[in-house]
């Protein structure tokens, strides 16, 4: 059975309700949808339990969606930039994303081997919704990335199929978006806990423009011992035996933004999402697929292929502050998926715990950083 949304994002505890401190201003929503136009879709499945038997599961897993300009994002293009920390994963479609500097479509994020399912749904939906592109070609190089679920999911049954990449796509929109074991997060594990889809914004002042950053991100990585919340070792305060001692998983990151960045800017933005999971104690192991894309909603119509166009960019001396919203975003986002995230049994009856809040509140406590006031 596919669960757009198992729970609203509503009813999802986050970071913040538990007191965890930040830094910062977020957006109204401290998703990657404050970001005006940008709309997020999730399908989720989850069925069977038990022993593994590839074909028929258990199934802990799904897709996830990020549309730049909503429903219009495969008619106008938009600016974008990207970054491999360490390349043990698969983003699809960076090559011309590198060359080109466009965006062109969703990005969309699912498990390792469902890819290429994904990537071809994603052609079909380009096909049906109209005509070929501005040039006059019926083609299109979608961006797909993928976090390993084997742990928990029947990997290898290929069970993401074209209709939940549709439902991805048009279940998309603006608002709250649902975190935790949703989408393509569904049987992620981050950290030695539970892991799958977080969000989070940071507005600059109006000083540095006013503009909004968002960050979405699909956590599978990292080791307990390592996990850091606002600084503090939450990892090695909380006793109990890992499903990982090795970092082996991996984490795709979205950025936003509004401000209006060209390609080179933009990947400078995504390098900073680095910064952020440094925060959170990540070392980016040799295992870990660690992709970045970032995009701008600014400048639309710059895709056009007739005339010369004039796009804006905010002068590089200006970036400070939108460097500074992408490490503060990318942190939360993470804490965020871990802390909507809740245990889940998958293959094999294969258990990851939830990150336990009160013990998260309890660490916080005893090194002066828990906010009291938030509950």
């Amino acid at each position: 059975m596919a669960i757009p949304h198992l729970l609203r994002a509503a009813e999802r505890p986050r970071a913040r309700n538990l007191g965890v401190p930040f830094d910062g201003t977020p957006g109204p929503l401290d998703a990657i949808t404050d970001v005006r136009g940008v709309e997020v879709g999730h399908s989720t499945i989850i069925r069977g339990k038990g022993a593994l038997k590839v074909g028929e599961g258990p199934v802990r897993t799904g897709v996830t969606a990020i549309l730049p300009r909503g429903q219009q994002s495969d008619r106008d293009p938009v600016f974008a930039g990207w970054f491999s920390q360490n390349g043990n994963g698969e983003m699809t479609g960076t090559a011309w994303v590198e060359e080109s500097g466009f965006l062109e479509g969703p990005v969309m994020i699912t498990n390792t081997h469902s890819v290429g399912t994904v990537r071809d749904a994603v052609i079909s939906w380009r096909v049906r919704r109209g005509a070929p592109d501005q040039t006059g070609y019926w083609w299109s190089l979608p961006v797909v990335a993928e976090t390993w679920d084997g742990e928990l999911n029947d990997v290898n049954g290929f069970h993401v199929k074209s209709e939940h990449v549709e439902e991805a796509l048009s279940s998309a929109r603006s608002g709250s978006v649902p975190e935790g074991n949703v989408g393509g997060g569904t049987g992620m594990i981050c950290n030695g806990f539970k892991g799958g889809i977080g969000t989070a914004s940071r507005k600059t002042s109006e000083e540095g423009g006013g503009y909004v950053v968002g960050a979405l991100v699909q956590c599978n990585y990292g080791r307990r011992v390592d996990l850091r919340i606002a600084g503090v070792p939450v990892g090695r305060e909380i006793t109990g035996r890992s499903p990982r001692e090795d970092d082996s998983g991996s984490i795709i990151v979205v950025l936003a933004t509004d401000a209006p960045l060209l390609p080179h800017q933009l990947k400078r933005l995504a390098r900073r999402v680095t910064l952020g999971l440094g925060r959170m104690g990540s070392i980016s192991g040799n295992g870990s697929g660690d992709l970045f894309i970032a995009f701008s909603t600014a400048n639309p119509g710059a895709a056009k292929t007739t005339g010369v166009g004039s796009p804006a960019m905010l002068p590089n001396d200006r970036m400070n502050p939108l460097f500074e919203a992408t490490v503060q975003a990318t942190e939360e986002a993470v804490v965020n998926a871990m802390v909507a995230a809740e245990t889940m049994t998958g293959a094999n009856d294969v258990t990851v715990q939830a990150l336990p809040h009160e013990e998260v509140r309890r660490v916080l406590r005893k090194y002066g950083r828990l906010i009291e006031s938030q509950r």
